[in-house]
Formats: structure tokens, C-alpha cells, sequence
């Protein structure tokens, strides 16, 4: 029964093609793009110190941790009544000796008068001396009255330090006195910030800098525009920048150079809507570049060994060509060379392909470059 029962029926057994999204390869006009991420700086940072010493005795309402205040006002103030009383004291010195110097010029004209009356009666008479004529008297009495108006001066200027005003519009970042505290010469009173502008050091490579022009150290170019895009909670916000500068040198130990991105009005104080650009948000940086010609913008995942392409011809089977890459960036290679219009391309990753491979094209293929 075993040796004469029917033998089991073969089928043909038909090899899977593989399904691939397919792109059609044209060229289009590039501007290359250099990304890259920075902190958010000040552009400028001080440490407000007392000029002299006192108790403090006052403070704004602003004069807090996060507060805004405005160039020339009144932050804090130290009791000014030991240096009022220093004023009008200095004030009391001058009068006096201007007095002195009045009565000086007086006796010295007095002087100059009995010596012409002397010399019309006696011809005679020698020429008369400085001391007759009380010139030394006269120039000690300037003297006192140039020293008592610096003592005044300074007065004026140590009752005016009392007042602790805004250098320029800005922020409080760290209050480091309060009311009531006595502070001595030098003591820090508040860590501020300026608002007006906010400053962003990028880091670019050797490579990426060929794709961009910075601005000229003598200002004849164009500051260069910048994207600058953070997450802030499950919100991406975006804020308009220009690159103003760059550093001039390369960093010796990351081999990168820093340019500089300038954000006016980072914390919205002239009216404008949106989120603030706050001091120390890290961002992600879009700058634009040269412009690169016609290209063709292949996605980095579509090359197998960063230069091979897999082609699919007419017949649906794929080829590998290499191709001759421009430039890349982290989404997409600029390619120059390697293809022609209306090339299709696979875009799926596929593992171990070989020559001549037939393959499946989806129904619905993307044309041209995605970007």
C-alpha cells in the first residue's frame, strides 16, 4: 500500500517581491541650511556693588528676583543722611574760603594801589615785589578754594551713590541685599541682566562654515537670519534671530568656531505677543546658507555606505549607483551627480539587496524631492 499510494502533488512555489516606496529624482533650486544648538546669554551682565556704605533703607517694588526695571530708575537707596550732612559742610567751606579769596584780591589791589601813590611821590622806588603785592596770599586763598569745591564735589557724588539706579533696561537675576542691611564699599547688592538683546553662541564646523557667509568684521555683509525653535512643555515655540558676528577663532580643544545670534526684545517688553526667549533656554539653531544650485535632495536613509542609491528600472528590478554628494545635514544629502531626472529611487531600507532584484513599487509613490 505504501509502495502504491499516489505521489503528493508539487506546486510551484513563487518568491515574495518586496514592497518599496519609490521617489522620482528631479532638481531643484537649494539654499543650504547649517543646524546646530546653543544656551541663550545676556548680552550684557552686571553685578550692582555699593559705592558707599550705609544701611539700606528703601527698595523698589521691582527689586526682585525676575523683576523688570527700566534705565535710571531707583532700585535701592542707603540712608543719605551722613552724607548730607558731609554736603552741607562742604557746601559751608567753600563760602568761607571764596570769602578768603575776595578778601584776598581786595588786599592785594589795595597793595597795588599805596605802591603807586608811594612811587608818584618818589620816583625813585624800585619795582614792587610778589609779597607787596600779596600774590602768594592770593594764590594759597585759590588754592584752598579749589580743594574745598573738589571736597564738594565729591560730596555731591558720594550723596548722589545713596541712590542705587538701572544702568539699562533689564532684569534682576539674584537679589544679594535688602532693607534694613548694612553694606560697606564694594558689597554686591543684585546680579542684573539687559533685556534689550538676548545672545546666542553657536557652534559650526570647518565644513559647515563653507556652506555659510558670515558676516564681515567691518560690517560690509549682511547679518546672516536664524531659526530658533525650543520645546516648551509639548508646545514647540519658534523665535526670529540674525547672526551678527563670529568669534574669529577656532576652538582648540572642539575644533568648532561660535558664532554669535542676537534676539531683540527677548522677553516681549515692547508689546509683542508670544513666548519669551528666557535667559538660559537651550535652542535649536536653523541658519541660512549660500545658495547651492540645482540639486537633487535625496533623504540620508534612502543611501546604503553614504553614497550608494539602489535605481529601479523600467523592468522593476533595482541597481545600486553611486552618487556624487554636495553636502548633507541631518535629514537629507545634496546630491550633484550620480542621477538624472526622472530617476526612481527606492527610499525602504532593504536588507541585503541585490543586483537585479525585482521589487514591488507602492501604489502610491512619492515624486520629486520631499523635504
Amino acid at each position: 500500500m505504501v509502495q502504491s499510494r499516489a505521489a503528493p502533488t508539487q506546486m510551484e512555489r513563487e518568491i515574495p517581491v518586496l514592497l518599496v516606496d519609490a521617489i522620482e529624482a528631479r532638481r531643484e533650486p537649494v539654499i543650504f541650511r547649517v543646524n546646530t544648538q546653543g544656551a541663550v546669554t545676556p548680552r550684557t551682565e552686571s553685578i550692582l556693588v555699593s559705592e558707599v556704605s550705609g544701611q539700606i533703607v528703601e527698595v523698589a517694588s521691582n527689586y526682585v528676583s525676575g523683576g523688570f526695571f527700566h534705565k535710571g530708575e531707583l532700585l535701592l537707596r542707603i540712608d543719605p543722611r551722613n552724607y548730607q550732612s558731609a554736603l552741607k559742610s562742604a557746601q559751608a567751606n567753600v563760602a568761607r574760603v571764596q570769602t578768603q579769596v575776595a578778601k584776598e584780591n581786595a588786599l592785594a589791589n589795595f597793595a597795588l594801589d599805596d605802591w603807586k601813590t608811594l612811587r608818584d611821590l618818589n620816583a625813585s622806588t624800585g619795582p614792587i615785589s610778589d609779597l607787596a603785592l600779596r600774590k602768594p596770599q592770593l594764590a594759597e586763598a585759590i588754592a584752598e578754594l579749589t580743594s574745598a569745591e573738589a571736597t564738594l564735589e565729591k560730596a555731591q557724588e558720594d550723596l548722589n551713590r545713596t541712590s542705587i539706579r538701572a544702568p539699562y533696561d533689564g532684569m534682576v537675576q539674584e537679589k544679594r541685599a535688602d532693607v534694613g542691611q548694612y553694606v560697606n564699599t564694594g558689597s554686591q547688592l543684585a546680579l542684573v541682566f539687559a533685556t534689550d538683546y538676548a545672545e546666542i553662541r553657536l557652534p559650526i564646523t570647518q565644513r559647515e562654515l563653507a556652506l555659510v557667509d558670515l558676516p564681515s568684521a567691518d560690517g560690509s555683509s549682511l547679518p546672516l537670519p536664524v531659526t530658533l525653535t525650543s520645546q516648551v512643555g509639548k508646545i514647540q515655540h519658534t523665535w526670529q534671530g540674525l547672526i551678527v558676528r563670529s568669534e574669529g577663532v577656532f576652538d582648540s580643544a572642539s575644533r568648532v568656531l561660535y558664532v554669535v545670534a542676537q534676539v531683540e526684545d527677548p522677553y516681549n517688553q515692547n508689546g509683542q505677543d508670544g513666548e519669551p526667549l528666557r535667559i538660559g533656554t537651550f535652542v535649536t539653531a536653523n541658519i541660512q546658507g549660500r545658495f547651492g544650485g540645482e540639486l537633487f535632495t535625496i533623504p540620508r536613509h534612502a543611501l546604503q555606505r553614504g553614497e550608494t542609491l539602489w535605481i529601479i528600472d523600467e523592468h522593476q528590478k533595482i541597481y545600486p549607483t553611486d552618487v556624487q554628494i554636495v553636502s548633507t545635514d541631518e535629514e537629507y544629502a545634496y546630491v550633484d551627480g550620480g542621477l538624472i531626472n526622472g530617476d526612481r529611487y527606492t527610499i525602504t531600507p532593504i536588507d541585503q539587496p541585490l543586483p537585479g532584484m525585482p521589487v514591488r513599487v507602492n501604489t502610491s509613490p512619492k515624486v520629486g524631492n520631499v523635504r
